[in-house]
């Protein structure tokens, strides 16, 4: 994904989040372990949200692209989100918002869990 085209879909993403009423905390969040796109609060839930964008379907669909290997960076990153930040929130959970060429965003909610994790 180049970096324009994953900028305009991560400020895409967080414009699709604020409409739905989810409260935007941060974006680009990084740390040595990784980078968090956008980390927001729905209810009493804090969503760690990893975007993908393609220009094409050459190479398959955007949220395919966020295999094992990448869930497992994003949940490290948002480990040490929750760690960084000293906060305790009531519940964890990873969304993907995908855009594929000419389509609006598609979100898949509670995309990939923490399986054996903890904070």
């Amino acid at each position: 994904m180049n970096q324009d085209l994953g900028r305009q879909a991560e400020d895409a993403a967080a414009e699709f989040l604020k409409a739905l009423g989810y409260g935007i905390l941060e974006r680009r969040w990084r740390c040595p372990l990784g980078e968090l796109d956008i980390v927001a609060m729905d209810g009493e839930t804090m969503v760690f949200v990893e975007v993908k964008a393609r220009s094409s379907s050459d190479y398959g669909l955007p949220f395919e692209a966020v295999n094992r290997t990448k869930q497992a960076k994003v949940i490290k990153a948002a480990i040490s989100f929750v760690k960084a930040k000293g906060v305790r929130p009531a519940a964890l959970r990873f969304d993907v918002i995908s855009f594929a060429r000419g389509a609006g965003p598609e979100h898949i909610i509670n995309a990939f869990e923490t399986r054996g994790y903890t904070y």
